[in-house]
């Protein structure tokens, strides 16, 4: 079963801002996010050209959170693609592209990729949902100050808004579900510098779905359940030289999802971020050393 895709995490946007809380007003609302979109548009020209190698850990787990079997370690090249003019009418799009690298240790081999729970290829960046042209899908509101990791910080609540009915997407035993509206969530702003500094967000209520006649188990209830899905990005600082740049980029994302009826109890997904390396004018990878001129 492939872990449902959190909208709201994943693919954010403008809103028409609500305020929250006692004495907080719109416009203090509005100018916080037009800060932070600032800095996150220029966070997607930066990351443009800059590459990381992505580690993902798939456990599946039992309900005492004990693991269930082997994990599946993935290894990726990864990179942001930013097209701040989609045309079309379309909002400006930011991409995660990830080409795999090693599949348990070793190499990959042909069928290895795009295998159920693994992460998509291509999956919307987080922070889009600040940028100015996105946040209409989308309300927040400040939720007070605090610290991260030692940081002064802004907190800001968001909850995506309806858009639509939701998906649920069978192939053989693998199931991915899209639940749009379903999620609400917390980003964690530095409060000098505008990054972002973390991102937790979690499924709004559970999710019901019908399991089809080819994938019902003998003796086994009709009906899957998605009790719980969370996911938390946490973000840090990353030196760069020739010119020096420090930028925030992201450290760690957990993602876990609780289900019933289904072929594991938990999923819990890690990824961690490392061997970052900027290229200074246009980059693209290239995985076979034989074919360079």
């Amino acid at each position: 079963m492939r872990p449902p895709r959190a909208s709201a995490v994943v693919v954010l946007a403008v809103a028409v801002w609500a305020a929250r809380g006692a004495g907080v007003a719109a416009d203090d609302v509005n100018a916080t996010l037009d800060r932070i979109g600032e800095r996150v548009a220029a966070y997607y020209t930066n990351a443009q050209s800059i590459v990381a190698l992505e580690t993902v850990r798939i456990q599946p787990e039992t309900r005492n959170m004990s693991p269930e079997g082997p994990a599946r370690v993935l290894v990726y090249d990864l990179r942001v693609e930013w097209n701040p003019i989609a045309g079309d009418g379309r909002p400006p799009e930011a991409n995660i592209i990830r080409e795999l690298v090693s599949v348990n240790g070793r190499p990959p081999k042909k069928g290895d990729e795009d295998k159920c729970m693994d992460p998509e290829p291509i999956s919307p960046e987080p922070m889009a949902m600040l940028l100015p042209a996105r946040r209409q899908e989308y309300t927040f509101a400040l939720a007070g100050k605090g610290k991260t990791d030692g940081r002064a910080s802004q907190m800001v609540d968001y909850r995506e808004r309806p858009a639509g009915p939701p998906s649920v997407k069978w192939k053989d035993t693998c199931v991915s579900v899209d639940l749009p509206g379903r999620s609400k969530g917390r980003v964690w702003v530095d409060a000098t510098t505008n990054d972002v500094l973390r991102i937790d967000e979690e499924l709004v209520g559970q999710f019901d779905l019908e399991i089809p006649d080819k994938q019902v188990l003998p003796g086994r209830d009709r009906r899957m359940i998605l009790q719980q899905s969370t996911s938390s990005i946490h973000y840090q600082a990353v030196s760069f030289h020739d010119p020096d740049e420090t930028l925030m980029l992201p450290r760690s994302v957990e993602t876990t999802s609780t289900w019933n009826n289904a072929g594991y109890a938990r999923v819990r997904m890690t990824q961690t971020f490392s061997k970052y390396r900027r290229f200074v004018g246009e980059s693209h990878l290239v995985h076979d050393p034989g074919s360079l001129p």
